[in-house]
């Protein structure tokens, strides 16, 4: 599995590239925060969710959970590529790393 930087992922979404960002959270943090765009799908939903959220299998995914101890992304990531999803990246250091760099975040299902 390939990981993203924060640096990188902030440059990808300034520059508005074309990747879907998925948080690997339950929804109750999603809602407290979550990246800019961001879509809430809890690893354990991505077995069933991913085919709606995620129609195109080569289009780019970036998946982050709440920090490198976490491991919610990592799981989904894997399990993203295990269903044929060929252009996943995981953001390992997740939304404390994203914060503390006073980088923006969306509160609520805005």
């Amino acid at each position: 599995m390939i990981r993203i930087s924060r640096e990188e992922l902030r440059d990808k979404l300034i520059l508005g590239e074309a990747i879907t960002l998925i948080e690997a959270l339950p929804d109750k943090y999603w809602q407290e925060s979550h990246l800019p765009h961001a879509l809430q799908m809890d690893y354990t939903e991505v077995q069933h969710k991913a085919h709606l959220l995620l129609p195109d299998k080569e289009a780019g995914v970036v998946v982050y959970c709440a920090s490198t101890e976490c491991q919610n992304s990592a799981k989904a990531a894997r399990i993203l590529e295990d269903l044929g999803y060929t252009n996943v990246r995981e953001y390992a250091e997740g939304k404390q790393n994203w914060l503390e760099a006073g980088l923006p975040v969306v509160v609520g299902k805005n």
